[in-house]
């Protein structure tokens, strides 16, 4: 069976982490088919919402420490073997791979023009929390546990990281939780703003489905702008994001999602959105 699972709810596409044996580490297959998911849901005009799990009982423990162990041996032989000049080559190979696997996976969850909900219903661990933190929205089970644990295996972190968590809950308490390792419950996470909201484990599912399903009714092409202007708010001054804004807005105002809602409203009725 795939490493990662993509089914489609409607109009909500369901990606599972699918590696329950290893506490769906990043080991495997599962990276490449991860990126192959979000790119087929992100292409797809009928997913309107992407919802992300892990199978069993953990969202993504993180990275495949035996493939640390793997890659650590190659470049101990390439030096014995063949000098500094092959640990440079593998160094700038690998480097490579994993920019490449950054926006394969936690750029393009960033920038998708569509929702993308984590449902973590465990342990998100080291670049599983990267990953989750790189969503739009987290939704966490009453289970689920956070932690950048990047400092136990002596590496900086992944997968945007530092990049997310720092803007939802500042600098201080991200450095904290990198330079510590600390393991913080769900509880925790929603009171440092990590996750949206907190659910008992057995409803987590169903919850938050019915919250995809939701989200994919709504005005997707608007949520797309919206992103946009979440993402250039990150970075850029006031006077820039404005200005965005009112381009946004007013394009936005010609789509037949705009005209059919505010039809809808005066004829006293729900819209009926398309995305369009």
């Amino acid at each position: 069976m795939s490493d990662v699972l993509l089914e489609r709810r409607d109009a909500v596409a369901l990606v599972t982490l699918n590696r329950p044996e290893t506490l769906n580490a990043m080991g495997g297959e599962l990276v490449p088919r991860l990126a192959e998911a979000l790119a087929e849901a992100e292409a797809d005009p009928a997913v309107r919402c992407v919802a992300i799990t892990g199978a069993g009982r953990a969202f993504c423990a993180g990275g495949d420490i035996r493939g640390m162990q793997e890659r650590n041996e190659r470049m101990a032989a390439a030096a014995a073997a063949e000098g500094p000049g092959a640990v440079v080559a593998e160094l700038d190979r690998s480097a490579a791979e994993l920019r490449d696997r950054h926006r394969a996976i936690t750029l393009r969850i960033h920038t998708m023009p569509k929702p993308v909900v984590a449902l973590v219903n465990g342990p998100a661990v080291g670049a599983g929390f990267s990953i989750a933190l790189a969503c739009d929205i987290r939704l966490a089970s009453d289970r689920a546990r956070f932690g950048a644990a990047f400092r136990n295996v002596g590496l900086p972190g992944d997968f945007g990281g530092t990049y997310f968590l720092s803007r939802l809950c500042g600098p201080g308490i991200a450095r904290e939780l990198y330079f510590t390792a600390e393991i913080i419950d769900a509880a925790r996470a929603l009171e440092l703003r990590i996750v949206n909201r907190v659910i008992p484990h057995d409803e987590l599912f169903a919850h938050g489905l019915e919250f995809c399903q939701r989200l994919a009714a709504g005005p997707t092409a608007a949520y797309a702008r919206m992103k946009e202007n979440f993402a250039l708010a990150e970075t850029a001054p006031l006077d820039r994001v404005l200005d965005q804004e009112a381009l946004s807005q007013r394009l936005a105002g010609f789509s037949f999602d705009s005209r059919e809602a505010v039809a809808a409203f005066l004829e006293k009725r729900e819209p009926r959105f398309t995305g369009r």
